[in-house]
């Protein structure tokens, strides 16, 4: 999809889409049904997906993830990129929405929502710990966001993720519980850790993406890369979404259908903060005076997480079958459908909130 400066109607936007795009909701229901069937009647399904990891992340998943990322980071022109980085009123907001705000919310939210559960409880604030740098490149491209302010953004994520996702952990789940005598919990996580997925989820599709423009552009130019070449390898983007998904339903489809009470009270929460991230996140980009395409860019990176490393976290220090792993489980089932949704709502508010194209 390409971004205009001149906002369209949602309905044109949608009808330029092709066949996989426009529905992508059903695949995306289709992708999660499937998965969640295959976890929970084929047996072994689960030990074999696991057998091999990258990262601490299922090889499946981590193929998926890669193959995802690479098209839409192969669509970023980084020659525009240092433009994006002197947007102080984005960057601020940005870092602002992700590592005060968020973490913030989720920890009063798990807190109201699971008072009684403390295992749902740690789960959920871990999610809120950790920042989307993956997926949100999907939603921000399909909601014609700006791709060099998403890869900015994403990049800035990432090393914060490295230096503050140990120490908020440490400081929400057993300073602050202190602080307001609530019983916490102890996050044990490697700094290390955290690092090495970013520069394997982030940091190789990223070059892949950066070195295929640049040589694609060099050898037969921009508009041959940008008309030719992309729309060749971005259906891949999807096909990798819809593959992850699959995969990642299919591990957890006996943890999440065995338990759906449990389910339902953790999702509760979590459609709280979504919709309260995403739409405190717009509606602060318009009041700022950022133009459509960053508004909707800060808005998806605010509210998205990654639910990768919440569900890697909660199963290295919690176990498997813990509770925490549930609530990290429960993470991209309620996201998923929940950011799909918004991207429509983002189309929609583009022709009655931004008239004019303004930063």
């Amino acid at each position: 999809m390409t971004t205009t400066d001149q906002p369209a109607a949602p309905t044109a936007v949608v009808g330029k889409l092709s066949r996989l795009d426009r529905f992508l909701p059903l695949w995306i229901g289709l992708a999660m049904a499937a998965g969640l069937l295959l976890g929970r009647h084929v047996s072994g399904l689960n030990t074999a997906l696991e057998a091999v990891k990258v990262g601490g992340i299922s090889l499946p998943i981590a193929l998926g993830l890669l193959i995802m990322m690479y098209p839409v980071l192969a669509k970023v022109r980084y020659d525009r990129v240092a433009a994006v980085s002197g947007d102080r009123r984005l960057l601020v907001s940005s870092l602002l929405l992700n590592w005060i705000l968020g973490p913030a919310l989720m920890f009063a939210l798990a807190w109201i929502f699971l008072h009684d559960q403390p295992g749902y409880r740690t789960g959920l604030i871990i999610v809120g710990l950790a920042r989307c740098i993956a997926m949100v490149v999907i939603w921000n491209d399909l909601a014609c966001g700006d791709r060099e302010a998403a890869a900015v953004l994403v990049a800035l994520n990432s090393v914060f993720q490295v230096l503050a996702f140990g120490l908020l952990g440490w400081f929400y789940l057993s300073v602050l519980p202190g602080w307001l005598n609530l019983s916490g919990a102890a996050l044990d996580v490697s700094a290390w850790d955290i690092a090495r997925n970013v520069l394997i989820f982030l940091g190789i599709p990223l070059a892949a993406g950066y070195l295929t423009r640049r040589l694609g552009e060099k050898a037969k130019g921009r508009t041959w890369y940008e008309s030719t070449l992309l729309p060749r390898i971005g259906p891949a983007a999807l096909y990798g979404l819809l593959f992850t998904i699959v995969i990642l339903f299919a591990l957890q489809g006996e943890a999440i259908t065995s338990r759906p009470g449990d389910v339902a009270r953790i999702a509760l929460p979590l459609l709280a903060y979504f919709a309260i991230m995403w739409a405190g996140s717009y509606a602060l980009g318009r009041a700022i005076g950022l133009n459509y395409e960053r508004t909707t860019t800060l808005a998806f990176t605010a509210a998205g997480n990654n639910f990768e490393l919440a569900i890697a976290v909660a199963i290295g220090t919690f176990g498997v079958t813990s509770g925490q792993a549930l609530a990290g489980v429960a993470g991209p089932l309620i996201e998923v459908p929940v950011l799909v949704a918004l991207v429509y709502v983002s189309l929609a508010l583009r022709q009655r909130l931004f008239t004019t194209d303004v930063r």
